[in-house]
């Protein structure tokens, strides 16, 4: 299965590029041979960035990833240890961006939690916006909560609520990338849904990703 760079967004040449597959959604993520050939500019063709890739150059959230057509998404640490670099996929205006990380903040990796549910022996599941889910003993945590996870073993090091006085970052919408403290939030009814207001800014609750508490756990 292949996507036109056109329907991918990267401009508007007709050239082939492999569709992206792993647990963020097509739309939502980028191919590590797209990562390295031409956001990081590593190779000048697919040819060669596969084969940085499959030669386990390139480590996604602490781990090496040999697939070049593994789909990055949303907060995931990319990871080049050759050269060693450190970048987090932040939201940008028209889609994603790589951000320059410190290596002490590549260990850590913000997942919101769009939903939960009781499992075997009243176990919570939480279920986290990059397709993972984590269990845990105690129902401390809400649906639109941030957890803090420590790469690569993806423990539970800290919790970012959503509440007033959160710290977020606008992540859909037209508003995408903005960020600031979290100063109202109204509730959602059968006609509208939920909206919050952030920094200078009003967008749907569902569109925010809390990265702190007083000010952001991560580099933005």
């Amino acid at each position: 299965m292949h996507t036109k760079r056109l329907a991918a967004g990267y401009g508007k040449k007709p050239k082939w590029i492999v569709t992206p597959k792993g647990p963020h959604g097509i739309g939502e993520s980028i191919p590590l041979t797209l990562i390295v050939r031409d956001i990081l500019g590593y190779a000048d063709n697919a040819r060669e960035a596969n084969r940085i890739i499959r030669n386990g150059l390139i480590l996604v959230d602490g781990k090496t990833n040999r697939d070049p057509n593994y789909g990055v998404g949303l907060m995931d640490v990319i990871e080049i240890p050759k050269t060693n670099e450190c970048f987090r996929v932040l939201p940008a205006r028209k889609r994603f961006t790589l951000k320059p990380i410190k290596k002490e903040e590549a260990g850590i990796k913000p997942c919101k939690i769009i939903d939960k549910k009781v499992v075997k022996k009243g176990r919570i599941q939480l279920n986290l916006h990059d397709g993972s889910n984590i269990l845990v003993d105690e129902d401390n945590y809400k649906t639109r909560d941030t957890v803090i996870l420590e790469l690569p073993d993806r423990k539970i090091k800290d919790l970012v609520k959503f509440d007033k006085g959160s710290v977020g970052i606008i992540v859909k919408g037209r508003h995408r990338a903005e960020s600031g403290s979290i100063a109202a939030i109204s509730k959602g009814s059968e006609i509208q849904k939920s909206l919050t207001e952030i920094g200078e800014f009003h967008t749907l609750t569902d569109y925010i990703f809390v990265i702190g508490k007083d000010k952001p756990l991560i580099e933005i």
